[in-house]
């Protein structure tokens, strides 16, 4: 079933547009968002025991080297508390070989046993949902945030914006690469770690894209910025691009002591 989903999304992410004869060959990374959603203390500790020491030296080992980890400041306060882990690869293929590599690892198995074999009445977490994603095409790679702060006040936002139809989706992406928004953001220094479409999710057709700022007070001063921006307000008030989002995530989180950025 796993090289079945291989082969399905491979191909849809070649799939040449209508009235394209030929596919242009474009160059892309692939995103993994993995959700891990838990409700106390003793799970959040089980966790970050798990990534630190087991998890994110497995993926280290086999050249995954940009793993992010956070979590959300709204933990502090919600009932579903969640951490949020971050994995780039040059292909699909190697992010959905994971499960498969993890099996054969002897030194992993050893290092997870306490979070591989908890008791089904002391789970680590409630649930997990994971996120499948393609870099847009103006913004091929990752970039690794340049920040000034320690790195306990770095501030990473990530959006996700849903659209109500297909073709308000595309519009929504032509926002962003043609239309200029990225540009927009980099010129007002976002320090922009991906963009990306949603290739496999709960709340299709939407994209996601990750900013990190120095900290809390930074970031509110780039949205104030961005939100008085001349290019912006021209951007946004072109009739092609109305009414291309539906409903928009926003999710302020920090990293992790032991995450790669």
């Amino acid at each position: 079933m796993q090289q079945f989903w291989i082969a399905f999304i491979s191909i849809m992410t070649l799939w040449p547009a209508a009235g394209k004869a030929t596919p242009v060959k474009e160059q892309h990374e692939f995103y993994r968002i993995s959700v891990y959603h838990f409700v106390n203390s003793s799970q959040e500790q089980v966790l970050d025991q798990y990534f630190e020491k087991a998890f994110l030296p497995f993926l280290h080992k086999n050249k995954f080297d940009r793993v992010g980890v956070f979590k959300p400041l709204a933990n502090d306060t919600a009932a579903d508390k969640k951490i949020y882990l971050f994995l780039q690869a040059t292909t699909l293929e190697k992010l959905v070989s994971i499960d498969g590599l993890l099996a054969a690892d002897g030194v992993y198995q050893e290092a997870a046993k306490d979070f591989a074999k908890a008791s089904f009445d002391n789970a680590p977490f409630t649930r997990i949902e994971t996120i499948l994603l393609r870099s847009f095409r103006l913004t091929p790679k990752m970039a690794l945030p340049v920040l000034s702060t320690p790195k306990s006040d770095h501030i990473y936002e990530l959006r996700s914006y849903e659209s109500p139809t297909e073709s308000l989706y595309t519009s929504k992406v032509k926002m962003f690469n043609e239309g200029g928004e990225i540009a927009i953001f980099k010129r007002l220094k976002f320090n922009a770690v991906f963009y990306a479409d949603v290739l496999s999710g709960s709340h299709m057709p939407n994209l996601m894209y990750m900013t990190s700022f120095d900290d809390l007070e930074a970031r509110n001063s780039h949205w104030k910025s961005f939100s008085s921006d001349s290019d912006w307000k021209n951007l946004s008030s072109l009739p092609e691009y109305q009414h291309n989002v539906s409903h928009a995530d926003v999710i302020l989180m920090r990293a992790a002591d032991y995450s790669d950025f």
